[in-house]
């Protein structure tokens, strides 16, 4: 009996011993790769973790969400959940195909913190700064191996249209309405192939072309950020593109120092080019276009203010001045506009986000378009002021949604 007793008291031991190693090891084993497969799971792509001495950090991009900022603090609640690092930072970086946007970083100092009801104290979304600044550690970082990666997923997005116009005077107005689907695919880093067709649905005053079947945009996008001090971002597309346009386009942004300013500019050069039905025309590349200008943002309001000087495509050079205010669900804005040979023109724009607000993929996924919006000519300008777009997700509310100044307030509000 005796020696039974013993046998029992040793195996106790260690049953005891090795469940403490299996704890250890598993809470060691959530802390650091549970956030990563949580994410996974709930949809983000190019999900990594990487851990130095000095700070942790988690590369994301939302896939999940419709609403950036929603989907950011979806993450950021989901890597809150299973605990931050002691004594070091925390940063989440934010990529868009690939490429990175913005990073939120909770200092190790940072005292900010809720208790739940079981007295356990969680970081409080408040505690997160959000900038464009990527940290120390991205070169490592970069070099990370990736889950869940975006490359050679491909969506069809739905993009509806409406079009309006107020030229009869027995009519109200003369409509035309399409859905264009367009195959968006990325093969690399940062680049994009747009390919989109036009169903026309109702015409109703519009030409005879435009109730045709027809391609429209089907375009190679490469996008970049650049290393002078990690605040420039290029894209350069090639292909064809919206208005019956063809060639090549540049833009590129620059973030100062103070992230309230930015300064912006864009290159084309182009030529007429389009499909009437399935058949191409096009004419010889010879119309170069430009903008250049400045934006202001005040985040109290999430307003910008922006000042271009600009040459239209045909080829008169103006000014134009836009004040937008960015929400949740839509951006709305006014303009004003002046340029050679043509009365000055003003009018308001918006964008909307489209539901639903919540989607996965794997390799395929069918959704609408993230926004949809219009424009309103006030001065009913029909030849003046015209310029085109690169791509079909070109708009105001998608430059905006890595603003750090409306990320921040999303964190605080949603």
């Amino acid at each position: 009996m005796k020696e039974k007793s013993r046998l029992t008291v040793w195996m106790t031991g260690v049953f005891i011993f090795l469940s403490s190693v299996s704890v250890q090891a598993q809470n060691k084993n959530d802390l650091t790769f549970s956030p990563v497969d949580q994410l996974v799971k709930m949809g983000f792509e190019n999900v990594s973790c990487t851990e130095n001495d000095s700070e942790r950090v988690y590369v994301v991009e939302n896939a999940a969400y419709r609403l950036s900022g929603v989907g950011i603090s979806k993450a950021v609640d989901c890597i809150q959940r299973t605990g931050l690092p002691a004594g070091k930072n925390c940063r989440i970086i934010i990529l868009d195909n690939n490429v990175p946007q913005i990073s939120l970083v909770y200092h190790r100092n940072n005292q900010l913190a809720t208790f739940r009801q079981d007295s356990i104290p969680t970081p409080a979304r408040e505690g997160w700064e959000v900038s464009y600044d990527l940290g120390g550690n991205w070169k490592q970082v970069s070099k990370s191996p990736r889950r869940n990666s975006s490359l050679f997923k491909v969506d069809i997005v739905v993009y509806p249209e409406i079009s309006l116009k107020n030229l009869v005077i027995t009519q109200v107005y003369q409509v035309l309405f399409n859905l264009s689907p367009a195959i968006e695919v990325s093969f690399w880093k940062g680049m994009k192939l747009t390919a989109q067709m036009v169903f026309p649905i109702y015409n109703d005053g519009y030409s005879i072309n435009d109730s045709k079947i027809h391609p429209r945009v089907i375009a190679l996008s490469q996008s970049f950020r650049l290393p002078w001090k990690g605040r420039t971002f290029a894209r350069i597309s090639a292909g064809l593109f919206y208005s019956d346009r063809y060639g090549v386009d540049l833009k590129v942004k620059h973030i100062f120092s103070d992230a309230r300013f930015w300064a912006e500019g864009r290159l084309s050069y182009t030529g007429p080019g389009g499909y009437e039905g399935f058949q191409f025309h096009y004419g010889s590349l010879s119309r170069i276009t430009w903008s250049l200008g400045g934006n202001f943002y005040l985040p109290v309001f999430n307003t910008q203010f922006s000042l271009k000087a600009e040459k239209y495509l045909l080829e008169e050079k103006g000014i134009r001045f836009d004040m937008i205010r960015h929400f949740r669900y839509c951006s709305i804005g006014f303009y004003a506009m002046t340029a050679q040979h043509a009365h000055k023109n003003g009018g308001f724009r918006f964008q909307i986000a489209l539901p639903p607000y919540r989607y996965k993929r794997k390799w395929v996924r069918i959704t609408p378009s993230k926004q949809m919006g219009m424009a309103y000519n006030a001065g009913n300008e029909r030849y003046y002021y015209k310029s085109f777009r690169a791509l079909p997700e070109d708009n105001i509310m998608k430059e905006n949604e890595f603003n750090p100044y409306f990320i921040t307030s999303e964190l605080f509000n949603y």
